[in-house]
């Protein structure tokens, strides 16, 4: 993987993981979190793939090939 690449996927997943925390923290989150315990699946699906681009971007930035 590039370091272009690396770095954008990295960007994108600190992205994607505050907007998944601001939209758990949102008023329909709340409700739903009040009503049946866990938070939104948007909410959820937002901080697990943001998540998962910061570790993949992570380890594209420091592990990149020589080629």
């Amino acid at each position: 993987m590039s370091k272009i690449a690396s770095i954008a996927l990295l960007v994108v997943g600190v992205i994607l993981l505050v907007y998944g925390l601001n939209a758990q923290g949102s008023v329909s989150s709340s409700i739903s979190q009040a009503v049946s315990g866990a938070p939104t699946n948007k909410s959820i699906w937002l901080i697990a793939i943001g998540a998962i681009g910061i570790v993949v971007g992570g380890f594209g930035c420091i592990f990149r090939s020589s080629t």
